[in-house]
């Protein structure tokens, strides 16, 4: 897998964590680097660590479902990218918007926007070269992307939120149709 799809790939599953930051900043009454950089590493580490779970579990699968492997992989990012599409349609009340500043709370809310990238990991570990380098791209545009969503929310409060998971949804789907497409015809 090129470099160029696994960027995309990471821009796609940055989105959760990306609205998720952006609603978080927008609740702050006093914003300080520090909440920006304790959200965007707890999203960057955890973004990054459940690919490598995914892979695992995915490598461990490999001769068992090497067949449909390329089926497998759409069906996962198609499903994943349907998700954030459906969530980003529904209506989330403000009551829904946690402490952002609680540990406990990013913890929940850390796991909670990663558990899509567990199941890219193990599509990434059927298609893609080395998932370690996947994982740190996954990490870091997730870390900058939180960073900046945190400013973003302070700023523009809940505007670009329903988008912007959207627009990760519909990325996931695309990649996932260009994986079945290579692997079906080329």
């Amino acid at each position: 897998m090129d470099s160029l799809t696994i960027i995309i790939i990471a821009v796609g599953l940055a989105m959760d964590a990306f609205v998720v930051s952006i609603v978080s900043g927008s609740a702050y009454k006093q914003l300080h680097v520090r909440h920006a950089l304790r959200m965007a590493l707890f999203f960057g580490a955890f973004q990054a660590f459940m690919p490598l779970i995914g892979s695992l579990a995915g490598l461990t699968l490999r001769e068992y479902i090497a067949r449909y492997d390329h089926w497998i992989a759409f069906g996962l990012l198609a499903a994943v990218g349907g998700k954030m599409i459906y969530e980003s349609l529904k209506i989330k009340s403000v009551e829904e918007n946690p402490d952002p500043s609680n540990i406990f709370v990013l913890l929940v809310l850390s796991v909670a926007t990663s558990i899509d990238a567990l199941a890219v990991g193990i599509t990434l570990s059927l298609i893609a070269g080395s998932i370690i380098v996947a994982a740190i791209i996954i990490g870091l545009i997730t870390f900058i992307l939180s960073y900046l969503g945190v400013y973003i929310g302070k700023r523009f409060g809940h505007f670009f939120e329903s988008k912007m998971e959207a627009i990760g949804g519909v990325i996931l789907i695309g990649i996932g149709t260009k994986v079945l497409i290579e692997h079906l015809f080329f």
